[in-house]
């Protein structure tokens, strides 16, 4: 008997895997916000800085690619389809390994108190349905991109890839847009408190 490759062994598992990927991100993830995770280098506000402006360049370009690629489903195109979610998944991975280091290393940005309050409240409400979306999303666009990974076109419309999708999709470029625009009000239009990390390496 021949062994399954690692392709049709997550193609048989796709849920598993999807819980198995969430549950180590949102362990990455909590780890990182509560310290501990001491792993990551100390990172100055200037690079926390610099950081932060690649990585609204990263979700921006998300954004991008999952409009082009729900564009594209929509007319039938699959494979470049295909190329703009897989473009986006590896954007969302770099946007990972850039947020995580930015947090855990250098720290963490806050609105100042002195913002007008409409908008200081509009802020707190964009950035806590980005954070909702972003928690809530990951384990949809997970199962979702691995359907989509492991099954053919005509495999995939006897799973609920396409149904699953569109919700990832529109929660996902909700989120992204919304963490964009917190981004701008935070670093461009008013001003911030800065927040070093808890633990970094020595």
């Amino acid at each position: 008997m021949a062994t399954a490759t690692p392709r049709q062994r997550v193609k048989d598992n796709v849920g598993a895997v999807t819980v198995l990927l969430t549950v180590v991100g949102y362990g990455l993830v909590a780890g990182t916000f509560g310290g501990w995770l001491p792993v990551f280098p100390e990172i100055s506000e200037s690079g926390v800085n610099l950081l932060g402006h690649a990585i609204a360049v990263v979700n921006s370009l998300a954004v991008i690619c999952l409009c082009a690629g729900w564009y594209w489903i929509r007319n039938g195109e699959v494979d470049k389809h295909r190329a703009a979610m897989s473009a986006a998944f590896v954007l969302i991975i770099l946007f990972l390994l850039m947020y995580l280091p930015k947090v855990g290393g250098g720290g963490q940005k806050a609105i100042v108190d002195t913002v007008p309050e409409l908008v200081r409240y509009s802020y707190f409400a964009m950035l806590l349905v980005h954070i909702v979306l972003s928690v809530v999303t990951m384990p949809v666009v997970l199962y979702a991109f691995l359907l989509g990974l492991t099954h053919t076109p005509a495999e995939l419309r006897n799973t609920p890839h396409a149904k699953v999708g569109r919700i990832a999709a529109g929660s996902w470029i909700l989120s992204l847009v919304l963490g964009v625009v917190t981004y701008v009000i935070l670093n461009h239009a008013y001003g911030y408190t800065f927040e070093p990390a808890l633990v970094v390496l020595p």
